[in-house]
């Protein structure tokens, strides 16, 4: 992952570098106004100078210092992308990651991932389509914390492929003890830097937060 501390560090050259350059240019800003105003104190009172011509070089100034600030910006932006590590965003793709969140089902039984209440007597997978139905309520041995989904409805016909997500319910004397989104593994097709972390594209197309991943295999 990213390092915090190479990203505060850079952070703070950024800000030390930019303090310098505004500096700078306040500076020159403050100088140029100095000789303007010697320069007019100092005109030849038979022949002034225009007073377009004090206006045209303020402006040139005002252009510069606005570029100078220009530049800057892009520097500061340009920093900020070099400070990704692509090789750790390659690292991801090709990997298998595992999380809690809905899963892609391609025609191949899928293996998902439950913890069940410590106190529960009874457990339930409920497998449920991209739009929430519920397709199937599956009764699972509380001591399991692993079950194959063969991707068939309660009336064992096979599902299409597409998106599916499975909640395991725990239950104690027939009383609800808690919701858990089982996990699965996919394959990681892409990594991207986002604002916080690292985005993952899986193979079927759903998109997850590198920091939602709980384990990590070598691809087969």
């Amino acid at each position: 992952m990213i390092n915090p501390t190479q990203a505060t560090q850079h952070a703070a050259q950024n800000q030390t570098t930019s303090a310098s350059k505004t500096s700078a240019v306040t500076s020159d800003f403050e100088t140029f106004l100095l000789m303007m105003t010697t320069q007019a104190q100092n005109q030849d009172p038979l022949e002034p100078m225009d007073s377009s011509d004090y206006a045209s070089q303020l402006a040139q100034f005002s252009m510069v210092e606005q570029q100078v600030q220009t530049n800057d910006l892009l520097a500061a932006l340009a920093t900020a992308m070099g400070s990704v590590n692509l090789d750790e965003l390659a690292s991801w793709v090709g990997m298998d990651v595992r999380s809690a969140s809905a899963f892609h089902f391609d025609d191949e039984p899928i293996t998902l991932f439950t913890q069940p209440d410590p106190a529960a007597d009874e457990t339930t997978l409920v497998i449920r389509d991209e739009e929430g139905n519920v397709i199937d309520r599956i009764t699972v041995p509380v001591t399991e914390t692993e079950y194959v989904w063969a991707g068939t409805d309660s009336a064992g016909n096979p599902l299409a492929s597409g998106t599916y997500s499975a909640t395991l319910e725990s239950y104690e004397n027939g009383k609800l003890l808690s919701e858990q989104l089982a996990s699965s593994y996919h394959r990681v097709v892409e990594a991207q830097a986002g604002d916080d972390a690292i985005v993952l594209t899986l193979e079927g197309g759903l998109v997850i937060s590198a920091t939602e991943v709980t384990a990590i295999r070598t691809g087969a």
